[in-house]
């Protein structure tokens, strides 16, 4: 195991905080404490922190007003309520088009909603795990009452055709939700030019922290609440504000929209630095997910000839921190159902690595991680079943 210091990068499954975000957080951890609900002055100073966040969060999308943003525990909870609210504010029934590529957030609900007979139509990608706008056109009905596409992929890190496939559901007045958790703070969001009506998203992937989000909700857009109690947030998600955390988010947002693509744009130079490097010094790699629209930190490598999860473990004892594309966020041996969906050949999926960079991440790192990364993937390679069935031969 290496003696230096540990080295991130797994940004797509968290992010470290900023440290200007975590003082906002201990600010209101500590002396600011009061119940942003109550009318006395510490009520008022928390209250004021609640509705600054929501400004800062609005202009980070773009949105028109800051009432429509809602603050939630996080993505998983934002995509929820925006699949099961329009369910349940067109009175039940009817169908959803989403695809075969989102987070478990929205393919688990969907199938829990398919149990109480909704129908719902999965699109899968093509080998890049880009969805066609067309599809997306094809599989609308009459009873359709929400299509739910991701904005970038949190494996491959493909960004989808938001624009397109939102002009196609407003011409067909069927309501258009996308999980925007990898895209915000790394990609320009602008709901009003997307044609996005519900959007999700989460504080701990963009140096936040963990357990809040929001979910944006265009105005006149009505989905039911699915957390009721003492109606906070103007009755649509109850329960007394997670002031710190959202605070938190507010500040992170607001950086994030004032940095606007100079952030990004380092690290999109820093991917293409490590990817170009690997694919030069390392035979038989192929990346996975679509060169051209893609997350700007985000490098899904197939090694063929390799187990990821073994090569992950060997990078992880040599102190870097990175992720395995053929496992899902729960930690099953099952392939991943993002590359199976691509329809990607077994050893890519097998051998895959997800490398995620982004705030923090150097080129120093970028140069020790290829120190290691070709004698790894050669040791990893010798281990392997094919490897051990040639030399048998």
């Amino acid at each position: 195991m290496t003696d230096m210091n540990p080295v991130y990068m797994d940004h797509n499954a968290t992010t470290p905080i900023r440290p200007e975000v975590a003082e906002v957080i201990h600010r209101y951890l500590g002396s600011s404490f009061g119940n942003p609900n109550s009318i006395h002055r510490f009520g008022r100073e928390t209250r004021a922190a609640v509705e600054e966040a929501r400004e800062h969060a609005a202009a980070l999308i773009g949105a028109a007003d800051p009432e429509e943003i809602v603050f939630t525990s996080g993505g998983t909870e934002s995509d929820n309520w925006a699949l099961r609210g329009a369910l349940a504010a067109a009175g039940g029934g009817g169908h959803i088009v989403t695809s075969a590529i989102e987070h478990p957030a929205v393919l688990d609900t969907c199938k829990v909603l398919e149990g109480s007979g909704i129908q719902v139509t999965y699109i899968r990608p093509n080998g890049k795990g880009r969805v066609s706008a067309d599809a997306v056109a094809a599989a609308i009905r009459s009873d359709t009452r929400i299509v739910s596409i991701m904005w970038a992929n949190n494996e491959v890190g493909t960004v989808q055709p938001i624009e397109e496939i939102g002009a196609i559901c407003r011409e067909r007045g069927v309501l258009f939700h996308t999980d925007a958790v990898q895209g915000i703070g790394k990609l320009p969001i602008d709901v009003d030019a997307s044609g996005v009506d519900l959007l999700s998203a989460s504080g701990h992937k963009f140096n936040a922290s963990k357990g809040v989000g929001f979910l944006y909700i265009r105005s006149g857009v009505h989905i039911e609440p699915i957390i009721t109690g003492g109606g906070q947030e103007r009755d649509l998600r109850s329960g007394t504000e997670n002031v710190p955390s959202i605070a938190g988010l507010g500040e992170a947002c607001r950086i994030a929209h004032e940095a606007g693509t100079a952030g990004p744009e380092k690290t999109r130079r820093l991917r293409d630095k490590l990817e170009n490097e690997i694919c030069e010094r390392i035979p038989d790699v192929v990346v996975n997910g679509d060169p051209e629209h893609r997350l700007p930190g985000t490098s899904n490598l197939g090694f063929l000839g390799a187990e990821g999860e073994t090569l992950l473990i060997r990078l992880d004892l040599e102190g870097f921190a990175v992720s395995t594309g053929s496992a899902c966020s729960s930690g099953s041996a099952e392939p991943s159902h993002v590359l199976l969906a691509m329809d990607l050949p077994k050893e890519a999926v097998l051998g895959s690595l997800r490398i995620s960079l982004g705030w923090g991440n150097t080129e120093e790192e970028v140069s020790r991680l290829m120190e290691v990364l070709p004698l790894a993937v050669e040791r990893v390679r010798a281990m392997a079943p094919r490897a051990r069935a040639a030399t048998s031969g």
